[in-house]
């Protein structure tokens, strides 16, 4: 095979690759989901804001209380007046994403993406400390 045939070749396989995943749109996704999680916290619908929540997570913020009002205890960051924009970093069906003064994680679920863990602070060489998590 010639250069430039294998060259067509490495091209076409990693164009075919790169539409796998579809990250532009996934990550817009995660990023509209977690603006969506920080607008009803911003403006204290927290019953709303526990919708958006994964599963585990919101049985593991309630605990035996109603999510709403162990959300609210929480007290988290809310980018309310700041919930457009945003970035996001998707590795599988898991994403980051930075809103405003607040880094979520995601999980992405049959219906759409669901918020994992919030009110999460970086710490050099250890893993996120986030205020709300599920196990």
């Amino acid at each position: 095979m010639s250069g430039a045939g294998a060259a067509l070749l490495a091209v076409a396989a990693v164009v075919g690759l790169g539409g796998c995943g579809a990250p532009g749109p996934r990550a817009d996704d995660a990023v509209s989901a977690a603006r969506a999680f920080e607008s009803a916290l911003g403006t204290l619908r927290f019953g709303q804001a526990c919708a958006l929540l994964a599963p585990q997570t919101r049985q593991e913020l309630a605990a035996g209380e109603e999510c709403a009002r162990a959300l609210a205890k929480e007290r988290l960051p809310a980018a309310a007046g700041e919930a457009s924009g945003g970035t996001a970093q998707v590795y599988g069906r898991q994403a980051m994403v930075r809103v405003g003064g607040d880094t979520l994680f995601l999980s992405q679920f049959d219906r759409g993406w669901k918020v994992t863990a919030a009110g999460c602070t970086a710490r050099p060489e250890l893993p996120y400390d986030c205020r709300v998590k599920g196990g």
